[in-house]
This record gives structure tokens, C-alpha cells and sequence, in this order.
């Protein structure tokens, strides 16, 4: 599927200072999202513990990639991701690409271990020094045990 966000959500609080505003710059493809959590909830400022997110519609790896539409020099990645419901250890990868999505680098690659109603929120923030990138790329696997559980990210902001 692919998606084009063309302006942030009216009733979404106003965009962080310092960030890229994914919304102006890139298309967003998502392999599915829930109706009721859009990819649009990845990127707006509701954050934290209790924020908007994006949940995949069906479980399994899902991949999130934006395809900018000039090339962007990105300095930081910030994710959240909470998880009230199910124990879980989700598995995200981070690459970016600079020939137009044709080949990808890898950036990161981290786990979330989530147990509740213990440890329920994780946010990583990565500092990187990518000069030209065309595509970003998120790839979740929601469960490294395998399980039938659907993808989640809170938060995914860009300076």
C-alpha cells in the first residue's frame, strides 16, 4: 500500500521544533495499518506513554518506509513504541538508501522487551549523520518468538 500524508491531523498537537516535517517531505508506505491507528499517529507530536500510534493491521513483520522526495540529510531518529497488552520482544531495523530505494545501509538494528504491566514504553533516540537520503526504512518484527502479534510504533520523528 502506498500512502501520501498531506498535511498533519488538525486535532494533533503542533509538530515538535527542530524536526522534519515528514508530512511536507515524503510519502509514507506501510505494508497495513489498523483504521483506528493510522501510520499518521507515528508522526504526529502525541508522544509518550499513552500517545497516538501506528498499529499494523495483520500480524507479522511489517515494513514502514519513507521515500523522501528531495534528498534529506538526517542527524537523529527518535522512536516510541508502547506495549500495554501482550509480552513481547519486537525486533525494529533501521537503514536508509541514497539511490532511490534500490539498496539500503543498515543504521540500527534494536529489541524492545515488554512485559506488562511492568516495562510497557521503550524510546530509543539515534544519532546518525546521513547526508542524501532518499528512502528511510523501518522494518518490525512485533514478536521474536514468533507469535501472532501485530506491529506498533508510538513515535518516529526525524531532525
Amino acid at each position: 500500500m502506498r500512502k501520501r500524508i498531506l498535511k498533519p491531523n488538525p486535532n494533533a498537537p503542533a509538530p515538535v521544533a527542530g524536526e522534519l516535517d515528514v508530512a511536507a517531505l515524503a510519502t509514507v508506505l506501510v505494508t497495513s495499518e489498523r483504521i483506528d491507528h493510522p501510520v499518521e499517529n507515528a508522526f504526529d507530536a502525541s508522544r509518550g506513554p499513552g500517545g497516538s500510534r501506528w498499529v499494523a493491521d495483520s500480524p507479522g513483520e511489517q515494513t514502514l518506509i519513507l521515500a523522501f522526495d528531495q534528498p534529506q540529510t538526517i542527524r537523529q531518529v527518535l522512536l516510541e513504541v508502547e506495549e500495554t497488552q501482550t509480552e513481547r520482544t519486537q525486533q525494529v531495523e533501521l537503514a536508509y538508501s541514497t539511490d532511490g530505494g534500490r539498496s539500503y545501509r543498515e543504521l540500527a538494528r534494536q529489541e524492545y522487551n515488554f512485559a506488562p504491566p511492568g516495562t510497557t514504553f521503550e524510546r530509543e533516540r539515534w544519532e546518525l549523520s546521513v547526508v542524501g537520503a532518499t528512502h528511510l526504512r523501518l522494518v518490525i518484527l512485533p514478536d521474536k518468538g514468533s507469535r501472532p502479534c501485530q506491529a506498533s510504533l508510538t513515535a518516529m520523528a526525524l531532525r
